[in-house]
């Protein structure tokens, strides 16, 4: 597959890697494998597999790379329930803030509360069902769960795919994914639900939900405006940085056109009140081609760009 699933590489930090037979997937009706609990750090999930984290990583699951199952009609998808979003203490495991994972740091927020962000989405299926998630409950690709680089263990958000429309409330209970341009990292049902899925990635939005407030409130997107003929979809642009100096920004500018990028913008924004020049290379194709143009912006000596969907 194009996309790649990070491991839940949180447990690195926590755990050591592990490894055990790849369970039989189980069906989205009876049978599925069960999130809700947590363990030591050595057992058998729900799906019956010893999933020994005393293993290196490497050695954690028996396949090489990830797979999924027969694809679930949308009719089977569309029974599935919804989490319903509830006050949860924090998991034992997975929010230990800061920590790092393959050279990059990362902050646990302290509150989903006020998160909303734009970005790539992908998702994660066969390799890892029955497995342990960084919050060492069992991950079903049959339920709509996620993982997420900052977000709190465990929370829940609203993902919609912005090129459709479509729209699922996840579980956020693992971290990752930890490829660059990932936001998160989706169930297969998930995927399959918002559209994302046989794609591999697809472009959304994220917005975190505090089960204390009521849900509609927080989760309805406003109107969208009235369609226009041949409206182009969301875009992807890599922010190279993002600069206070003029001079400065105009020479990071300068070297990307030098480096044939096009286009390249320079736009004006407000930050906490200051004035600062943001840096972008854009829009973007697809996400294929801003992988590719991050690997060489990174290859520049420039810093890794983020993404940014607009």
């Amino acid at each position: 597959m194009k996309w790649q699933r990070a491991l839940p590489l949180l447990l690195i930090a926590l755990l050591a890697g592990c490894s055990g037979s790849k369970p039989r997937p189980s069906s989205p009706h009876g049978g599925s494998t069960s999130r809700g609990g947590t363990s030591s750090s050595s057992g058998s999930s729900g799906g019956g597999i010893y999933d020994d984290t005393s293993r290196p990583q490497s050695s954690r699951y028996r396949d090489s790379s990830d797979s999924v199952p027969d694809p679930l009609p949308p009719e089977v998808v569309d029974k599935i329930p919804e989490p319903v979003p509830k006050l949860e203490p924090r998991a034992l495991y997975g929010n230990k803030t800061p920590y790092t994972v393959l050279g990059q740091t990362y902050n646990v927020l302290s509150s989903p509360g006020g998160y909303v962000e734009r970005g790539i989405a992908s998702f994660y299926g066969n390799k890892f069902h029955g497995y342990k998630t960084s919050s060492l409950e069992d991950y079903d690709m049959y339920q709509f769960t996620a993982a997420h680089k900052t977000l709190p263990l465990p929370s829940y958000a609203r993902v919609t795919n912005l090129e459709n429309g479509k729209s699922v409330i996840v579980r956020i209970n693992d971290r990752g994914p930890f490829h660059d341009n990932r936001l998160i990292d989706l169930s297969y049902a998930a995927a399959v639900k918002i559209g994302v899925w046989p794609k591999g990635t697809g472009l959304v939005e994220v917005r975190a939900i505090d089960p204390s407030q009521p849900l509609n409130a927080q989760t309805l997107p406003p109107p969208p405006p009235p369609p226009k003929p041949a409206s182009p979809g969301p875009g992807i642009y890599l922010q190279v940085g993002a600069f206070s100096d003029v001079s400065n920004a105009e020479r990071v500018a300068q070297q990307l056109r030098a480096a044939n990028f096009a286009p390249v913008q320079v736009v004006d924004a407000q930050i906490n009140g200051r004035n600062i020049r943001r840096v972008r290379v854009g829009p973007l194709a697809s996400v294929d081609q801003a992988d590719d143009v991050t690997s060489r912006i990174e290859g520049m000596g420039l810093p890794r760009p983020q993404v940014a969907v607009d």
